[in-house]
């Protein structure tokens, strides 16, 4: 087999997003990788239903070999091959995450020699991940500053402990990643929010939800957040949650969410989720604390140079520059601004040559 870079899935974060970072790089640059160590920072280390289905996911994408891939494996060599485009689908057959198997395969479907379709099912509002919701209202218009898009499809809802859910994203390869400076939070638009119960509970959570999201919002303008039931045929199993997105002048899109849990009063989960969006505005953050280490790897596929502005600087968003460090030589500097900092680079440029100019 092909030499390859050994990475320690231990350190710093010790989670998943190693893993997913690395496969994802592995992918895209044609750099055989062998990650060691998998989640060894989790109470049940190696890999789990939805982390197999990622890696699985990504070698079918581009023709990789695959050693060492099966539930509870703690070392996974993978050699890649060339990214193909066409349909995909992975099944975590458990609540797993599809936003987690989103998240790894779409860098990679960008690159790839034609268009993508992602079949995707497991859970789509799951504990520990970001909701479906958010990658679609929060994400997407953050990526779209790098010219990147997809389109979604959500079929069905799953919920923890039986999944079920199914998503499709449609993705288009690009050319070539703009670099992207988001660095001026500007002002208050609008906030919009989805407060939301499904099977048997009763709507009135929803509007605690909400309730408790308004009372941290009071004193930003346009606040819009629908409250509803899930169609049975939908969501037939139990489960609220609540999503916000915040859109300033200058095109940040801010967001927060909660999803609810045994033993969880549904006025502080509106309240939670607000506040992550009211902490990322007092700090002058383009970025809120979920979405700045899902920057870091368009930031160093990118043409020249780009910044953004968050809050501190969370343990993940750190674990995703010490991979991106390792595998693409990418150069990234932390800058402190008081209460907030700016995270900077120079990306590859990497050019997607099946696409013309």
């Amino acid at each position: 087999m092909s030499q390859c870079m050994e990475i320690d899935g231990s350190v710093l974060e010790g989670g998943g997003q190693i893993l997913r970072n690395s496969i994802s790089l592995s992918a895209i640059l044609g750099i055989p990788v062998r990650v060691m160590n998998i989640r060894a920072k989790r109470s049940k280390p190696g890999l789990a239903a939805q982390h197999l289905k990622g890696i699985q996911l990504v070698a079918e994408m581009c023709r990789a070999k695959l050693k060492g891939a099966s539930i509870g494996s703690t070392d996974v060599e993978f050699i890649p091959g060339k990214l193909r485009g066409g349909h995909y689908v992975a099944d975590t057959q458990t609540a797993g995450s599809i936003s987690l198997l989103l998240q790894v395969a779409l860098p990679c479907a960008l690159m790839a020699d034609g268009p993508v379709t992602l079949d995707l099912k497991g859970g789509t509002n799951a504990d520990m991940a970001p909701q479906i919701d958010y990658m679609c209202v929060v994400l997407r218009p953050l990526l779209l500053k790098f010219k990147v898009d997809f389109s979604w499809k959500i079929h069905r809802r799953g919920y923890f402990p039986r999944g079920g859910g199914h998503v499709t994203f449609d993705i288009k390869p690009v050319r070539q990643l703009h670099g992207v400076d988001m660095t001026d939070q500007g002002v208050v638009k609008c906030v919009q929010g989805w407060s939301f119960v499904a099977g048997r509970l009763p709507i009135k959570m929803a509007y605690q939800m909400s309730d408790g999201a308004r009372s941290e919002l009071t004193n930003l303008p346009n606040v819009n957040i629908q409250t509803y039931k899930e169609d049975q045929n939908m969501a037939p199993d139990n489960c609220n949650g609540i999503v916000l997105a915040c859109e300033t002048s200058t095109g940040c899109v801010l967001g927060g969410d909660a999803l609810g849990r045994r033993g969880a009063e549904p006025y502080a989960l509106g309240r939670c989720a607000a506040a992550d969006v009211t902490a990322a505005l007092r700090c002058g953050a383009c970025l809120d604390k979920h979405a700045q280490d899902q920057m870091i790897i368009y930031m160093l596929l990118s043409e020249g140079r780009s910044a953004v502005k968050c809050g501190e600087v969370t343990l993940h968003t750190r674990t995703a520059i010490y991979i991106a460090e390792l595998i693409a030589k990418v150069k990234f500097t932390i800058k402190d601004e008081g209460e907030a900092n700016i995270i900077e680079c120079v990306g590859l440029g990497l050019i997607n040559k099946n696409v013309p100019l």
